[in-house]
């Protein structure tokens, strides 16, 4: 029996191996030495396909994409429907032993209870980054959506639940209303801004912060990693959370429904769960760990760092968002007016 079970094993990753796997992620969100490291550990080729919104990766995974991918990471927010689209594979925990690395804030999670289908990859925020010389006293979501005040050029996230629900937050309301006129007041909120002239429109997280690095942007809706990747030693940028708060996120990976190396999937996330991966991840990422084993091993000064590390008076502004059920249609068809318009 063990001579039996041992040559499985040994068959499963020779299959595994010769296969490789293909992972689906945000453009520029892995240390490009992983992938690379991984192959040497595993034998296990790995080939990095990526998206810039959660939209366009639920789109292609619909169109028949769930073939093509191994490894999706994906936000937990759209993590419940695409277990009820059946987009995803059961995960099989005997083979993510490193799942115990997680911090207990991320196990059992609401969105994926058991972390049946998903295991954290990240976590962060949303927030403005912006020119110092461009936006002066306190940030707001103000800056985007008060025509009065907005300061020049800015990018808003093409991203449907994020930029509604932080139009939410500056009308002080739920970022995860059901209510259809709620979510209709967010969408013409955005819709004004959008047709402002200082308006650049929508663009990924790392597309806005680009342009504000380049000048062509006082600011723009950024992923808190990417800002504190990226800015400027000379001040010139900076980023922030705006007063009325953002959301928090937890992005996740997950293995495809048709996964053409199950296997291999199983494995990759596996190796990004070991506590030095997941510290050089972090450490290259600029985004917060959710794996506990991990923390040790980051600089102090990520871990001191409020941008990554959020104080808790900052914490406490932050909103999961959730699944929003059957309201879904009404958020789809208020962003496709938006982006119609």
């Amino acid at each position: 029996m063990i001579r039996t079970l041992a040559a499985f094993v040994l068959a499963t990753a020779t299959l595994a191996a010769a296969d490789g796997i293909t992972v689906y992620l945000y453009s520029e969100y892995i240390d490009p030495a992983i992938p690379a490291q991984f192959t040497t550990a595993t034998g296990i080729a790995v080939r990095i396909d990526t998206y810039e919104s959660q939209d366009d990766m639920l789109a292609k995974l619909q169109a028949g994409g769930t073939s093509a991918y191994d490894v999706v990471v994906a936000s937990d927010v759209v993590v419940p429907a695409m277990i009820a689209l059946k987009l995803l594979r059961p995960l099989d925990q005997k083979a993510v032993l490193n799942g115990a690395n997680v911090d207990q804030r991320f196990r059992d999670p609401p969105y994926d209870r058991g972390n049946a289908y998903s295991w954290p990859y990240q976590w962060g925020t949303v927030g403005l980054m912006y020119r110092t010389d461009k936006v002066k006293g306190e940030i707001s979501w103000g800056l985007l959506f008060d025509a009065a005040r907005q300061p020049g050029p800015f990018v808003m996230m093409d991203e449907m639940r994020t930029t509604l629900a932080v139009a939410q937050l500056f009308r002080g309301g739920d970022v995860n209303t059901r209510q259809p006129d709620e979510i209709k007041k967010a969408g013409q909120l955005v819709l004004a801004a959008k047709g402002s002239a200082k308006c650049l429109g929508f663009d990924g997280g790392v597309g806005g912060m680009n342009k504000v690095l380049a000048g062509e942007a006082a600011l723009a809706m950024v992923y808190n990693g990417d800002a504190v990747k990226n800015l400027p030693s000379d001040g010139s940028c900076a980023f922030a959370v705006p007063k009325e708060g953002s959301g928090l996120w937890v992005d996740v990976m997950t293995v495809s429904a048709q996964a053409p190396n199950p296997a291999g999937a199983h494995a990759f996330i596996n190796y990004i769960l070991d506590a030095k991966v997941g510290a050089q991840l972090s450490s290259f990422l600029r985004y917060a760990s959710p794996n506990a084993a991990a923390k040790p091993l980051l600089m102090k000064v990520d871990l001191d760092n409020p941008a990554i590390y959020p104080p808790t008076a900052v914490m406490d502004t932050l909103k999961y968002q959730q699944d929003v059920g059957p309201a879904a249609p009404v958020y789809d068809e208020v962003w496709t007016a938006v982006k119609a318009q």
